[in-house]
């Protein structure tokens, strides 16, 4: 099967929850691939891969730097920009917040 998340659509910063505010039990690692929500687009759920940069995992509570591949990229052609929010889900559950500090992919960068 081909992987639908082979490039890198944006840098984000990304907040996890610590376990006590409802977050993960564990680190994730890089590759892990939540559900996201973008501001806005309340009705639109996609996938993103998170490879962490200068780190392999992120524990609960902990900040990092990662580049993002979502799996919809048609969905949101044109739609996001630099500093937007959002939230990363594992199905209903908040994991963590993010925020797009640079687009890489220019198809999805709004206009």
């Amino acid at each position: 099967m081909k992987n639908k998340f082979i490039t890198t659509d944006f840098i984000a910063e990304l907040r996890f929850l610590t376990t006590e505010q409802g977050g993960r039990k564990n680190p994730a690692a890089s590759g892990y691939r939540p559900h996201i929500e973008f501001e806005g687009y309340p009705d639109y759920i996609t996938s993103g891969q998170q490879t962490y940069l200068g780190q392999d995992t992120v524990a609960p509570g902990e900040i990092a730097l990662a580049e993002i591949s979502i799996l919809s990229k048609e969905q949101f052609t044109n739609q996001l920009h630099e500093n937007m929010k959002f939230k990363f889900c594992e199905g209903s559950h908040i994991i963590g917040y993010g925020k797009i500090l640079e687009m890489v992919n220019q198809n999805l960068k709004s206009k």
